[in-house]
Order: C-alpha cells, then sequence, then structure tokens
C-alpha cells in the first residue's frame, strides 16, 4: 500500500486523496467495456444473425481499436489538449457509445428478424442496421482510448512532490494496486453483468454497463479541484522531425567517447545527461559544439531545429453444483482472478520476503518478468490445445458432432490450467512492460509510456484476426470443413490452437533477440526518483 503521507507534498493539490478518484474511473470504465465483450459474441450471432467468423473479426477489430486508440490519445494528451481534458473528453465519448449500444436492444428495427431454424431461413442484417452498431464500437473505443491513454499517468503526476521528484515506493505501489482495482472491476464485469444479460435479457445487460459508464464519468469530474492538472508540452512530433533533420546536418560530426570535448542539449523532463550507445548516430542531433551560439542563456537551445474462450464453454458442462451452473462469458474471471492474486502476493509478500533475506529492498529485473509472462503464454495456449482436443474427442464420442449447440460430458472447469497461466501471464508480462515503458522513456512522454503496452495489444489482435482468416481460408480449400467453423466440433480448434504454441514460443525467442540487441536498462531517460530509492537491487 502506499503510506507515504499527504502532508510531506509539496503541491497544495494532488497528492493520495484524488487518486481513488482516478482509480475509479478507470476501474468503472474498465467494468462497463468489459461488460460488454464476453457475451457480445453471442450477441452478434444470434442477434445480427452472423457467422462467427464474421462475428469474431468484428470483436477483433473493436478491441484493437480500443487498445490502439490510447497511443493517439496520448500523443494528444501530451502535445496539445493535457491530460485532463482527455480523460473528460473519453468519459463522454465512451458514455455515448455505450448509450447507442444499449439503443440496438430496444429500438424497434435495429436488429434482423429472428432465424427460422425450422425453415433453415436466416436473415442478415442490413447497412442501415449495422451502421449504428459500428458507430458505438467506434465511439467506445474512442472514449476508452481517451481514458486510457491518461488515466495511469494523470495518476503518478498527482504523485509529484511539487520539486519534479516522485517516490519511488509509492510510483511501484501505485502501478501494482491500479492494476488490482481494475481487475477487481474486471471481475465484477465478467460475473454479475454477464450473469445479468444471461437471465434478464439484453435491454437490461446492456444498460447496466451504461450506467457504471455514468458512475465513471461522475467518479473523475468530482475531484476537478483538487487535481494538479500540468499543461501538455510541445508537438512531440515536431521534435522527432527536428531531431532527424539535425542529425542529417551533423552527420560529419565525429561522435567521441569522452564528455570533456562536447556537450549534449537535454530539455526539460528528461534525466539523460549523456545519450545512449544505441542508434547513436541520433545523437549527432543534441550536440552542442559552440556553447556561446547554440545555447541561449538560459540553456534553451537558440535553434531548435539544429538540436535534438466463450464458445468452447458453452459447449462443456458448466455447472459447479446440481443447480448452479458457471456462465460462459463469465470463464474469464479465473484469469482475473490470478492477475489479482498474484499482484498482491508479489507486492505484499514475496518482495518483502526477499527484500528481508538479502537485508535490502529488491525486486525481479523487468526483462525477466517480461519473459517470465512470455513463456507462462506459451503454456498457456499449450493447455488450451490440449483440453480442445479432448472435448472434441469426447464429443465425436458421444455422437453429438453435428448438433452446434450440445453439450459435451466434459466439465468445463478443465479450462483452469488455461485461465490460470493466462493471468500470470498478464500479470509478469503487461504490468513488467508497462513499468518499462514509463521508466525507459521521458516524463514528457508519460502518457504515451503508459499506453504503448496496448499499442501491441492492438497489433496483437489485428495479427489474430489475419491469422485466424489465413488459417480458415487455407483449411477450407477443396471443399473441406476447415479447422474453425462455425460449430465447434466439425471443426479442429486444436490444430489452431497448437498453431498459435509455436507462434507464442517464436515470439519468445524473438523476445530474447530483443533484450540482448537493447542491452541493460535502469531507467536510462525515466522519471526522476527520490535518491534513497536507488538502493534496490534485483532479486
Amino acid at each position: 500500500m502506499i503510506t507515504e503521507p499527504l502532508l510531506i507534498n509539496k503541491n497544495p493539490k494532488g497528492g493520495l486523496r484524488t487518486l481513488p478518484f482516478i482509480i475509479a474511473n478507470e476501474a468503472f470504465e474498465r467494468m462497463a467495456t468489459v461488460g460488454f465483450t464476453p457475451n457480445m459474441i453471442l450477441y452478434l450471432c444470434r442477434e445480427y444473425n452472423m457467422e462467427t467468423t464474421a462475428a469474431t473479426n468484428i470483436i477483433f477489430i473493436w478491441t484493437a481499436a480500443t487498445n490502439f486508440l490510447p497511443i493517439v490519445g496520448a500523443l494528444l494528451a501530451d502535445s496539445y489538449v493535457g491530460r485532463y481534458r482527455m480523460i473528460g473528453f473519453g468519459c463522454f465519448t465512451c458514455l455515448l457509445g455505450m448509450v447507442l449500444l444499449w439503443s440496438t436492444t430496444i429500438l424497434p428495427g435495429a436488429k434482423p428478424p429472428a432465424c427460422d431454424q425450422l425453415r433453415n431461413v436466416c436473415e442478415s442484417a442490413t447497412w442501415s442496421q449495422l451502421m449504428p452498431l459500428y458507430f458505438a464500437f467506434g465511439l467506445m473505443s474512442l472514449g476508452s482510448g481517451g481514458i486510457r491513454s491518461s488515466s495511469l499517468a494523470f495518476g503518478a503526476e498527482q504523485l509529484d512532490k511539487g520539486d519534479g521528484t516522485k517516490s519511488k515506493g509509492a510510483l511501484q505501489s501505485y502501478f501494482s494496486w491500479y492494476y488490482v482495482f481494475v481487475s477487481a472491476s474486471s471481475i465484477l464485469a465478467v460475473t454479475c453483468i454477464v450473469y445479468i444479460q444471461d437471465n434478464l435479457g439484453w435491454k437490461v445487460g446492456f444498460g447496466v454497463p451504461a450506467m457504471i459508464m455514468l458512475l465513471s464519468a461522475l467518479s473523475f469530474f468530482l475531484a476537478s479541484p483538487f487535481y494538479v492538472k500540468s499543461k501538455a508540452n510541445t508537438s512531440l512530433l515536431p521534435g522527432l522531425t527536428q531531431v532527424l533533420v539535425a542529425s542529417f546536418k551533423n552527420r560529419r560530426t565525429k561522435l567521441t567517447t569522452q564528455a570533456t570535448e562536447e556537450m549534449y542539449h537535454h530539455g526539460k523532463g528528461s534525466m539523460r545527461l549523456m545519450p545512449s550507445e544505441n542508434l547513436r548516430f541520433l545523437n549527432k542531433a543534441c550536440m552542442v559544439k559552440h556553447p556561446e551560439q547554440d545555447l541561449t542563456p538560459d540553456g534553451r537551445a537558440s535553434n531548435p531545429s539544429s538540436l535534438c474462450t466463450v464458445e468452447q464453454a458453452s459447449s462443456m458442462d458448466r455447472h459447479v453444483t446440481p443447480n448452479f451452473e458457471i456462465p460462459s462469458g463469465s470463464f474469464t474471471i479465473f484469469a482475473i482472478l490470478t492477475l489479482t492474486v498474484w499482484i498482491g502476493l508479489y507486492d505484499r509478500a514475496l518482495l518483502p520476503l526477499a527484500s528481508k533475506i538479502k537485508g535490502k529492498p529488491c525486486q525481479l529485473s523487468l526483462k525477466l518478468r517480461m519473459g517470465i509472462g512470455l513463456l507462462f503464454s506459451t503454456a498457456s495456449m499449450t493447455a488450451w490445445a490440449i483440453v480442445e482436443a479432448a472435448r472434441r474427442s469426447i464429443a465425436i464420442n458421444e455422437g453429438i458432432s453435428d448438433d452446434l449447440r450440445a453439450v459435451v460430458q466434459m466439465s468445463a472447469l478443465w479450462q483452469l490450467p488455461y485461465l490460470v497461466l493466462s493471468g500470470l501471464a498478464m500479470a509478469f508480462n503487461l504490468i513488467g512492460q508497462t513499468e518499462f515503458y514509463y521508466t525507459e522513456l521521458p516524463k514528457s512522454m508519460s502518457s504515451i509510456a503508459s499506453t504503448l503496452s496496448g499499442a501491441g495489444l492492438s497489433a496483437a489482435n489485428l495479427l489474430a484476426s489475419l491469422i485466424m482468416n489465413a488459417v480458415d481460408d487455407i483449411t477450407k480449400r477443396g471443399g473441406k470443413g476447415g479447422w474453425i467453423p462455425s460449430n465447434i466440433n466439425k471443426g479442429h480448434y486444436d490444430y489452431y490452437y497448437w498453431l498459435l504454441t509455436g507462434l507464442s514460443m517464436a515470439n519468445f525467442l524473438y523476445y530474447l533477440a530483443c533484450c540482448k540487441a537493447y542491452g541493460p536498462f535502469k531507467g536510462r531517460f525515466g522519471t526522476a526518483f527520490d535518491d534513497k530509492d536507488g538502493m534496490e537491487e534485483e532479486c
């Protein structure tokens, strides 16, 4: 927990009193968004009469946009509008999108007629019916991008003591507990909201997340008078262009390994006094050959341009007791629970124990944590492939492979190994990535740093859609049924999961190569911390 007293904060605004409002804003937004996600595949297939592949592609693109737009929002927040305004815009836009999606369950004619199973007649949705749906997805992604782009960095900004430094311990605890509360909100979403959708219908099930999003907006704006609202910096894109141009202009200048014959310009927000050894040709952009001419009396550059898993669960027995069964969309709760439990165990038990044994504060290195996360991800896909092979074999032996909605006599709890391993993968890799970006990039890019892991998730969703379409197209050639048809019992989803296992292992090997190329790091461009925090070492 964060135990740093509020009274030592030299800034009259900000501090610990603002963090509950910021975390509540993100937690409620995540609860609302995640509440829509698990059953969305069922909503599109049953209410809009879509094929499984088409519905999955829509969800992939929606998820990719939701993970990518925070990057755009972070650029705008850091360079133009500021984090407070960006979060406020995200609250309004996301709420509007959820209300619009809710309206598709209420308005007559918003969806095509239900399929006639007796006559095998299924009318597809028209463009006039699909456009409000797509527009709602777009608004929700845009709003989520606005909130997620700045929420984490905005909270860290409130911990600024007023002298440009933050307590490293408080910051790390904030990161960990931020994810704990966000994960807890996701747990409520995949249990309570999914249960409401399954038992009370889509109208109530989609209305509840919209009301939760309203609470998210209110929780954020209530603390507006107490926030530290830093102004946006100058645009980062022109700065990048200046670096490239200045590097080209100084291309004939030789770089030395000594710091005595040349100075390097660095602006506010960057703790780096000497440049990196990586991409050394860009160091020429920040060389000051003639300090009297190139710098103003206050140290600024005189010429800146010269310086620088629902379907599988629904087909299995989901009963825990004879009278209670877990909704198929709620099985992701086990991954989120694993993530939440591990964060608390790591932060409050394992690290203190390791520090006590070593006699000084220590922690696992970021590289090690991210690598362990990738190995857990590979192991989770292996477990998923094994379980699916067993499930399909049972369906064939029971003679129910032709029934699309048949339930095999196999407990859905066999998915637990996959879900637990997935939760551990997120706990190690996702949080490690966030800390890595935040400590390695300049302070002026903190919003961007907190969203870069989402860029990877966005690319992953687009790549997943591409791989799925390619596999579906290739395996259907010659009149075959393919690996991933709408009827999960007729396909070979297990082959598909084994393919993903191989790709996951290839990704881990690629990560090792990237680690070797990057070299050691210890917050080379990171946020300023107290000197006393430098005593920490790797466990």
